[in-house]
């Protein structure tokens, strides 16, 4: 899902980069991070985690790749201020370090893995708990469809965004079914590790879970 350079066009890069560059700025003043050092000590062990994770990709046809995100997890875990900061962090790196990424994607980058996955991950676990009532099963199920649905659309967002790039050869008819479908199928496996790892924290340490908080 990390977009290299010259599949983007400038209106692209530069409105992506204005919406991401926003939030997180948004986010670094909201979350007090130095206020919050348990909180801190947790975003960099889940940033590492999540690094590692994110470094084995499956390519797709059309010109990307499919690979854990850990979106919903890290914002499930660390609320969708800091779980945004993390997977911002983690992206940020990738790019600059180890060039997965382009620099003049970066911002469609962040906003599709680091804000838009965090923010729907989260919302949906939340709702779910909210609708059937918290429960170890509940979280599962919350978890379950936070990964998969969060990573799904941010799949979708990364589709229409080079599909509507005229630096990408093939068009959204093309790049959202290729995005959509393949996310939501491998998907289920994002879903299912963040489900078990949500429910398995509930019940060794539920105060490590934000909304648990």
């Amino acid at each position: 899902m990390h977009i290299p350079d010259g599949f983007l066009d400038s209106t692209w890069s530069i409105a992506t980069y204005i919406v991401s560059v926003t939030y997180i700025g948004y986010a670094i003043k909201k979350a007090e991070i130095t206020k919050n050092l348990e909180r801190l000590s947790l975003l960099t062990v889940l940033a590492a985690g999540i690094f590692a994770a994110q470094m084995l990709n499956w390519p797709l046809p059309g010109g990307t790749s499919l690979h854990f995100v850990g979106g919903a997890l890290a914002g499930i875990l660390l609320g969708p201020l800091l779980g945004s900061l993390t997977l911002a962090l983690v992206v940020t790196i990738q790019c600059l370090v180890f060039h997965d990424g382009g620099i003049t994607a970066l911002g469609a980058n962040i906003l599709n893995m680091a804000i838009i996955d965090v923010l729907v991950g989260y919302a949906i676990y939340k709702i779910v708990l909210k609708a059937l009532g918290p429960s170890t099963k509940t979280r599962f199920i919350g978890g379950f469809l936070g990964g998969w649905l969060g990573i799904t659309l941010a799949g979708i967002t990364c589709g229409v965004e080079i599909g509507l790039s005229p630096s990408f050869p093939y068009g959204v008819y093309i790049t959202v079914p290729v995005m959509g479908l393949w996310h939501l199928a491998l998907g289920v496996i994002e879903g299912i590790i963040t489900g078990m790892v949500v429910s398995y924290l509930s019940t060794k340490n539920p105060n490590v879970i934000f909304s648990e908080r």
